[in-house]
């Protein structure tokens, strides 16, 4: 047996048990899909869209009205050079992103449109409109309810769910119910950064690698556990450096990224200029289609709300760790600021992927192909050497969401043990080690296993967003009152 293999063996096993646990489904009433199979709702999927449609409607409907004010906060526009904070709005907008625009923007799509059809992208892109306003709660009591650890070191801060759910909760005169919370919190944070923040980016990164490079005749092709050695070394030369030396590597890395991305996909529209219309028309007209009966709709919506979630993280908190460390002193701006991450994560991205995908016609015979592979043939479809182009995206995504999701699983390990320097590089070692068995385990097990823990954070996450949301309300209220007179 392999190293890939027996790594594989054991991992399914733990895929299967977090599976079981999180994503508990019931029967949408007697509703079946086009092969008759019944239509199954994961629970935790209506949580997470409830969530985000009371939120917009609680907040009257912030992520529109106050959609230009957050481009200008999140690109530092209105700075606060005199505040307390580690880092700029933009570069905890840019490390946020660097957690969220990643392989869910590639593969992800990919998935989604592969088992719900092109209207699945449609669905994510209306999930990420709503999502705007839970990442507008949840980064503005981030900030709220940071913590400096060292009162002689006012540069060195810690927040995000955690310390919210447990300090916010706590002074409402509940007991013990916001420690249990943040408890949770922590210990599926921990688990999300090794699931989808660490394996499920190495093992989309080697996939590609390995497709570019002769797929199954590529001398890679055995080897995930080399790759993942080579990925692990370049994390731990950024990660060793903190939040100042992740935010510097991600400030610099998304926004050439992302530029790349969006070029080649500038490039292979203009080419199919007059094929443009039709795609959008296909993923639109998909979305309410009928084709398959009511189930076959259902469960294109379903498909894409769990990967809209799985992409953007609204609901999960993770992002409002990092725009914790903001240089901000007002937490509803930096909570403005937020909702850009969810916008250009799950509308701009993921429907320039999903155009790329529906153009090329790729999806309609993909048996055999997912996940980042039928992305790469789509774009190797209008431009034969565009898969390398998509093999550097796929990793400087990857390693970005990498370098993010270990500082987000640190800071939750450091909540539970305390901020101890032999803690923080144990979890540098083991966080390394999974670089390389993400890279060499099975793609279908890393989705399921990274699914089960990014989502699980929603569960405490949300409860503790309803139970404050008055509070952020009065805050929104008191800071655009401010804003009024400044005018």
């Amino acid at each position: 047996m392999s190293i890939d293999a027996a790594i594989n063996g054991t991992f399914e096993k733990m895929a299967d048990i977090a599976e079981k646990i999180v994503f508990h489904e019931v029967s949408l009433g007697g509703l079946t899909n086009a092969n008759g199979d019944p239509v199954m709702m994961p629970l935790i999927l209506a949580w997470l869209a409830t969530a985000s449609i009371f939120f917009t409607f609680y907040f009257g409907f912030i992520n529109l009205r106050y959609f230009k004010h957050s481009v200008a906060v999140a690109f530092n526009r209105l700075p606060e050079p005199e505040a307390d904070g580690q880092i700029s709005s933009f570069q905890a907008l840019a490390t946020s992103l660097s957690g969220t625009v990643g392989l869910g923007n590639i593969a992800g799509v990919a998935v989604a449109i592969t088992i719900g059809g092109p209207g699945a992208a449609f669905w994510m892109a209306i999930m990420g409109m709503f999502s705007m306003s839970t990442k507008f709660i949840e980064v503005t009591l981030g900030v709220k309810y940071r913590h400096h650890n060292d009162p002689s070191h006012k540069e060195q801060i810690s927040g995000g769910p955690m310390y919210y759910l447990r300090d916010a909760i706590n002074n409402r005169g509940i007991p013990y119910l916001g420690g249990i919370l943040a408890g949770i919190f922590a210990i599926a944070c921990i688990g999300g950064a090794i699931g989808g923040g660490n394996m499920f980016q190495a093992n989309q990164a080697y996939a590609q690698l390995v497709n570019v490079t002769g797929g199954d005749t590529s001398w890679l092709a055995d080897k995930g556990w080399l790759f993942g050695l080579g990925l692990a070394v370049l994390v731990g030369l950024v990660i060793i450096g903190g939040i100042k030396s992740i935010a510097r590597a991600a400030s610099a890395i998304v926004p050439l990224m992302a530029a790349i991305y969006l070029l080649a996909g500038c490039v292979i529209m203009l080419m199919n200029i007059a094929e443009v219309p039709a795609a959008f028309i296909t993923i639109v007209s998909s979305a309410f289609s009928m084709e398959a009966g009511v189930g076959g709709l259902v469960g294109a919506i379903l498909v894409g709300v769990q990967r809209a979630s799985f992409s953007n993280e609204a609901g999960l908190g993770s992002s409002a760790i990092v725009h914790a460390t903001a240089q901000t002193n007002i937490p509803a701006k930096q909570g403005i600021a937020g909702m850009m991450g969810s916008f250009v994560d799950t509308v701009v991205i993921c429907m320039f992927t999903a155009l790329i995908i529906v153009i090329s016609g790729v999806y309609k015979d993909s048996t055999g192909i997912d996940g980042v592979e039928l992305t790469s043939a789509a774009m190797g479809a209008s431009v034969s050497w565009f898969p390398y182009v998509l093999a550097m995206c796929v990793f400087l995504f990857a390693y970005s969401t990498l370098i993010t999701w270990y500082y987000y699983g640190e800071k939750s390990l450091a909540f539970l043990v305390g901020e101890k320097p032999i803690v923080a590089l144990l979890f540098k070692l083991i966080f390394c080690a999974f670089v390389v068995i993400g890279a060499a385990a099975d793609l279908k097990n890393v989705i399921r296993f990274s699914d089960a823990m990014i989502l699980s954070l929603a569960i405490p996450n949300i409860i503790g967003l309803y139970i404050l949301a008055p509070e952020v309300k009065r805050d929104l209220k008191e800071y655009l009152q401010t804003l009024k007179e400044s005018k």
